[in-house]
């Protein structure tokens, strides 16, 4: 086996074992299984599309993360071109980031899989759709002060967690523990869906 090959297999395996990290970070960005699903498939064929880019040497696992989350900041983009995002969610979710700032990442994520559901479903209300009270109130079926509380206490628990204060009690976040396996278009009409040692990687993620 070339040194050319050698690298593309391992880079095939490092890919397929990232897997199920993949997926709980998509459901950690998505909290919607069919969504977290096609985000995973997506994510797979532009690492695929862009083995190249990679520098061997460096992180693996940042540099896939980086682009799972731009895939799914372009998607926000393009449903909601306009809309601002809140600063603590924007600085963790949109800036570009470093290959080494993958820690940072999974410190958000973290931190943020540790609010409450209705903390969750406020903040992403607010700060991605960019709802209102008034309507975050009526989806949830809660006064507006309630919305406004969930919102500003999700706000400081995220700061609080993210410089590393201790002792903070939220509710259990509700997990998901499967991923929806139908193939987006996107994934499924890729010229690398083939049978060939990348298409194993992309059919790994259908499962």
């Amino acid at each position: 086996m070339s040194t050319a090959e050698a690298k593309t297999t391992n880079f095939h395996a490092e890919l397929k074992n990232i897997l199920p990290r993949l997926r709980v970070y998509a459901l950690s960005l998505t909290r919607d299984r069919d969504r977290a699903d096609d985000l995973v498939q997506e994510t797979v064929v532009k690492a695929l599309a862009g083995q190249n880019s990679f520098r061997p040497g460096t992180c693996f696992s940042a540099w896939v993360f980086r682009i799972q989350r731009n895939e799914f900041i372009s998607g926000l983009r393009r449903q909601r071109p306009t809309v601002p995002l809140d600063e603590t969610i924007y600085n963790a979710l949109s800036h570009p980031a470093q290959q080494d700032r993958g820690l940072i990442m999974q410190e958000f994520l973290s931190a943020f899989g540790k609010l409450s559901v209705g903390q969750r479903e406020a903040l992403v209300l607010a700060v991605i759709d960019g709802q209102s009270y008034d309507q975050i109130a009526r989806h949830a079926g809660v006064s507006v002060g309630t919305i406004k509380s969930r919102i500003s206490r999700a706000r400081d628990m995220l700061e609080r967690l993210l410089v590393g204060q201790d002792g903070i009690t939220v509710d259990a976040p509700e997990t998901d523990t499967a991923v929806a396996q139908a193939p987006s278009d996107a994934a499924r009409d890729h010229p690398l869906a083939t049978s060939t040692p990348a298409a194993d990687v992309l059919n790994a993620a259908r499962s």
